[in-house]
């Protein structure tokens, strides 16, 4: 998966997050990630990004992780976010840069998900965001569930 293919993705079936300036940076085996800049159309009153701005580029970073499992996998998969928490440290300004490496929750949740056809699986994946001098700004947990379809 290319960032330039989640764009257009994110243009026709998430145009919130893209109008917001919400943006894939990197996707490898490895890690994700997202990217959002402060800017007039996603800020809060207090002058930083709103926090569901935040939330959508970090549940970013881990969604096209489980996109991209899914679509290496042979078998077809429902994925759905069922819970979420979050941490706030810094005032989100500037660029904030959402990576998520939880690669291995992700390989075991879809190895304990094809282990019958019936199966389904549930794991959390984290999105840390950092500003551009790296000091940590946020901590997102995302909740996946995914089921085999028949």
């Amino acid at each position: 998966m290319k960032p330039s293919a989640i764009h257009l993705f994110m243009l026709k079936n998430l145009p919130a997050a893209y109008f917001a300036g919400v943006r894939v940076q990197e996707i490898s085996n490895d890690r994700a990630i997202a990217r959002v800049r402060h800017k007039w159309i996603n800020q809060n009153p207090f002058k930083s990004i709103y926090f569901a701005v935040l939330a959508m580029a970090a549940e970013l970073s881990t969604g096209v992780l489980v996109m991209q499992a899914i679509r290496n996998s042979s078998h077809k998969f429902s994925m759905l976010v069922v819970e979420n928490r979050s941490e706030f440290h810094k005032k989100a300004v500037g660029k904030i840069y959402f990576t998520c490496v939880d690669t291995d929750k992700l390989s075991e949740g879809m190895k304990e998900c094809t282990s019958s056809p019936d199966a389904s699986s549930s794991f959390w994946m984290r999105s840390i965001g950092r500003n551009e001098q790296n000091e940590e700004v946020t901590t997102f947990y995302f909740k996946w569930s995914i089921k085999q379809k028949s």
